[in-house]
């Protein structure tokens, strides 16, 4: 599932962010979310998050438990 939609993320969720300097290569960063930054519902590359960790990204995958 990714991450463009407000709704679907939540803090303690388990994602992949991009951060901003790995944009380029697309690099994928996975953390716990701590809070959410982006105020709008949708957003065309991801909802900016902050992981417990303090690294701030955008929401590109959520991880899904099998």
């Amino acid at each position: 599932m990714n991450g463009q939609y407000r709704k679907d993320i939540f803090p303690g969720l388990e994602v992949d962010i991009i951060l901003k300097k790995d944009q380029r290569s697309g690099k994928l960063t996975r953390g716990i979310v701590k809070n959410l930054l982006t105020s709008s519902a949708f957003h065309s590359r991801g909802i900016k998050v902050r992981l417990e960790d303090g690294q701030i990204g955008r929401v590109a995958e959520i991880v899904e438990e099998d």
